[in-house]
């Protein structure tokens, strides 16, 4: 049999016809097809036009009015509440103020909350009491917990000044020394140890949760290769925990920078504001310039939403991979 008569029996498949087009779907059904997850939707579109979207119109409209202190509304007064806001001596320390609590706070709680996670994360006697109590400062009442502590630094009998007095630190009640909250720097610092306090719980669930998804594998490997405890834990740990450690960064940052009740319950943010964060003067302006108070409002509000914008862009491959 020659090369042709092969190539003639064989021969090659006829073409196969092409696909008639698909009908292009009419205009009106495109649309219905779109709008078919709205009945699902509608619901959360409510509830979040309701809870932020709406707020946040009645507070830009409040900070462009011109409302005296007695709540009566006087017209329009433009964007003077704004400029009046920015020509305020006292804002450039208050925004500085914010940040260094800000800043102050969640980095103390992510470093202790990672030191607790991992401590929580071994297993020994009585790991799951330990467990429970963790969750107590997070369940209570963060005004409470505020009205306790300021108990506890009363400078005339407050526990901790008792037992700084036994230590020999305070040398007499109810004297400079012993008025923690009346000085703003020692103020700060308690305060800021009060928010940490508060904040620990949340942040170390959040941690061990993220720890929990860490293949037991991967340490197994890390093992056999050698690896000590410290070279794991920076080179594996860390990098796996960094998706959860994100979300409580995210999360922290928008709770501390919003704080109220620790600052206002403990110094009101007193003396003087000096001790006061842009959401306690705002609150303490209100009682003479209610649009002065919205427009700072409007100001701490796109500051939260800068912080929240610019931490989601730098931390878009954590977020991805905690999805």
């Amino acid at each position: 049999m020659t090369h042709n008569t092969v190539a003639e029996d064989v021969g090659t498949a006829p073409p196969r016809p092409a696909r008639p087009p698909r009908p292009t779907a009419h205009p009106a059904r495109r649309v219905l097809r779109a709008l078919a997850p709205l009945p699902w939707l509608a619901p959360a579109i409510i509830l979040i036009a309701a809870v932020v979207l709406w707020p946040v119109w009645e507070m830009f409209t409040t900070s462009r009015q011109n409302i005296n202190s007695d709540g009566f509304n006087l017209g329009s007064n433009g964007w003077a509440n704004y400029t009046a806001v920015f020509h305020d001596p006292r804002l450039p320390a208050i925004m500085t103020r914010t940040a260094i609590w800000v800043i102050a706070i969640v980095a103390l709680t992510v470093v202790i909350s990672l030191l607790f996670a991992q401590l929580f994360n071994q297993k020994f006697p009585g790991r799951k009491v330990v467990r429970w109590a963790l969750i107590a400062p997070w369940a209570a009442s963060v005004m409470m917990t505020s009205i306790v502590f300021r108990w506890m630094l009363d400078p005339n009998n407050g526990v901790i000044n008792v037992l700084l007095h036994q230590l020999g630190i305070v040398k007499a009640f109810n004297g400079p020394q012993a008025s923690w909250l009346g000085n703003p720097t020692d103020a700060m610092c308690w305060m800021i140890g009060v928010a940490v306090f508060v904040s620990i719980p949340f942040t170390t669930y959040a941690l061990l949760a993220g720890l929990a998804t860490i293949p037991g594998e991967v340490y197994e490997a890390a093992r056999v290769d050698g690896a000590g405890r410290f070279r794991t834990y920076f080179a594996i740990t860390l990098p796996l925990l960094r998706p959860a450690l994100t979300v409580a960064v995210l999360i922290n940052l928008m709770n501390v920078f919003n704080s109220f009740p620790i600052i206002y319950t403990m110094t009101s943010g007193g003396p003087d504001y000096q001790t006061s964060t842009s959401t306690v003067y705002m609150y303490a302006i209100k009682g003479y310039n209610i649009g002065q108070s919205g427009a700072l409002s409007v100001l701490n509000f796109g500051v939260v939403i800068l912080i929240v914008l610019v931490f989601l862009r730098a931390n878009k491959n954590s977020l991805k991979a905690a999805n």
